[in-house]
C-alpha cells in the first residue's frame, strides 16, 4: 500500500507544481489584456475568458517589439525614449540600473551565468555550486588585494535569491557542466546529480 502511495506520489507531484507554475505564468501574463479595449476583450466577445489569450499577447508584442527596435527607425524611437525617461529624476537610476542588469544577462555576448563554479562556501569545510558573474568593478576593486571575480551563490531550492560575493580566483573552480545541470542539481537539492565529466 506504502509503496503504490509514494508511486502515486512521485507522478503527480511533478504535475502538479508543473501546473501550479505554469497558472502563475499564464495568470500573470494574461494581465497585458488590460491594456485591450473591452469590446475586444474575450469576455465581451465570447461571454467568458479565455486563459492563455494574454500570454500570445504578451509574446506577440515582445516579439514585434523586438523587430521595431532591430530596424533605423524603431531603433531611433526607442533611444529617444530612453533619453527622456533619463530625464526624469528617480525614473532614470531606476531604469538605468534595471536596464544594466537586464543587458548583462540577457545579452547574447554576455558571460553572466554562463559558468557554474564550485566555492568554498559558508565556510573553509563546505561547498556549494555558484554561477560568475564578472569581476569586481568601481572603487571595490581599489580595495580588494589580489585577483578576485564575482559570483552568484542560488540559494535552494528557489534560485531566484541568493548572495552576492566577490572571491579570490584562485578559490574557484570552473566546473565542466552547463548551467541547465547546474540548476537542476541546486533546485533538487542534490538530488538530480549531472552526468559525470572527464576529471581534468
Amino acid at each position: 500500500m506504502r509503496k503504490y502511495f509514494i508511486t502515486g506520489l512521485l507522478v503527480l507531484v511533478p504535475l502538479a507544481i508543473t501546473a501550479w507554475v505554469l497558472n502563475i505564468i499564464i495568470s500573470t501574463l494574461d494581465q497585458s489584456l488590460l491594456i485591450v479595449p473591452e469590446a475586444w476583450q474575450p469576455h465581451t466577445l465570447f461571454g467568458r475568458d479565455i486563459p492563455g489569450v494574454g500570454a500570445v499577447l504578451t509574446i506577440a508584442i515582445v516579439f514585434l517589439t523586438g523587430l521595431l527596435t532591430n530596424n533605423l527607425v524603431g531603433g531611433y524611437i526607442v533611444r529617444l525614449g530612453e533619453r527622456l525617461l533619463k530625464r526624469v529624476p528617480v525614473v532614470s537610476s531606476l531604469y538605468g540600473s534595471v536596464k544594466q542588469v537586464s543587458d548583462t544577462l540577457f545579452s547574447s555576448s554576455g558571460n553572466a551565468f554562463r559558468t557554474p563554479v564550485l566555492i568554498p562556501y559558508p565556510h573553509a569545510d563546505s561547498y556549494t555550486i555558484a554561477f560568475l558573474t564578472g569581476v569586481p568593478g568601481g572603487d571595490v576593486k581599489n580595495h580588494l588585494v589580489g585577483d578576485y571575480v564575482s559570483v552568484y551563490v542560488p540559494t535552494t531550492p528557489n534560485p531566484t535569491s541568493g548572495f552576492f560575493l566577490m572571491m579570490e580566483r584562485s578559490k574557484v573552480v570552473e566546473l565542466d557542466m552547463t548551467v541547465d545541470a547546474a540548476l537542476k542539481y541546486i533546485v533538487s537539492m542534490g538530488v538530480v546529480a549531472p552526468d559525470e565529466a572527464t576529471t581534468k
